[in-house]
This record gives C-alpha cells, sequence and structure tokens, in this order.
C-alpha cells in the first residue's frame, strides 16, 4: 500500500475538491450548482452502502472514485457494485493511491453483501486496462451503454 495516503468517504464540504478531480477526468465537464452538489453527495446515503471514496495525501485531494451498491433479486437477493468516476489527479498518478481507492472500494461492496464489483472504461490505452487488472478487475464481458450526452474522448 502506498504510504501517506488516506482513504475515507466524501462529504459535502469535500465537493469543490471532487469537482476539481472530476475536471481532470473530463476537462471542461459541466459541474453542478453547489447546491445541486450538496443534494446529490446526500442522495447517496439512500443506497446503503454506495460512497464517493476520496484520496487525500497530507490533506490534498488526489483520488476519488464512486462505488454504487445496487440491490438486486438474482443471487439470493446479493447486491451488485458499480465503480465509475475513479480519477487521480494527473501530479500524483503511477503511484498506487488509484490502486489503493479500488481496493478501499472494492472491500466496501464486500462489506455492503455485494456479490460481484463492476466498472467500464472507455480508454483503450493498455496502461489503463493494466491499472485495472492490477487492481483486481478481469476483463471478461462485453460492455454496452446507450447515452443521452456524448461519450468524452477515450484515452
Amino acid at each position: 500500500m502506498p504510504e501517506g495516503v488516506d482513504v475515507r468517504a466524501a462529504t459535502a464540504d469535500d465537493l469543490p475538491a471532487l469537482l476539481a478531480l472530476y475536471q481532470q477526468l473530463i476537462p471542461g465537464d459541466a459541474a453542478p450548482a453547489p447546491q445541486a452538489g450538496r443534494a446529490i453527495l446526500a442522495q447517496f446515503s439512500a443506497y446503503a452502502g454506495s460512497q464517493i471514496f476520496l484520496g487525500e495525501v497530507a490533506g490534498q485531494a488526489v483520488a476519488t472514485c464512486t462505488l454504487v451498491v445496487v440491490p438486486n433479486l438474482t443471487r439470493g437477493g446479493r447486491a451488485y457494485g458499480l465503480i465509475e468516476n475513479v480519477v487521480t489527479h494527473s501530479a500524483h498518478r503511477k503511484r498506487g493511491f488509484g490502486q489503493k481507492l479500488l481496493r478501499h472500494a472494492a472491500l466496501a461492496a464486500w462489506e455492503a453483501g455485494c456479490y460481484k464489483l463492476m466498472l467500464l472504461s472507455g480508454s483503450d490505452d493498455p496502461a489503463t486496462l493494466d491499472f485495472y487488472r492490477k487492481a483486481g478487475f478481469e476483463q471478461s464481458k462485453t460492455g454496452f451503454q446507450m447515452r443521452r450526452i456524448p461519450a468524452r474522448d477515450a484515452g
């Protein structure tokens, strides 16, 4: 585990830091207004086990990922988890911070009773795909999506 990285659930006070990290993921993406952003963060509490995780180094937000725990009527009623919005600030990449965040999210998913954890990547960059493999994910299914807004540039 990388030293000096603290992982915790994000709070409303972290909204500016989260939005800044998301600009690293999708430069120029529209951000919600502050009040709407706080309401979205509060909405996560309605989904047991769902959280936005924040990785900090010396009090500075350097990485984040979102875990959504989805109730389910198959697999004996066991939920499944979705990971989204994985980003590490460009100045802090290749130090294991994103890996630690993903492992933390996976543990939270298992604690929430999930039987599986999924994520999609729009990137075909071998380094990005290797990043997810090193975090314990396997590329084993075919993903499909339907969008209302254009996808970001893959990279």
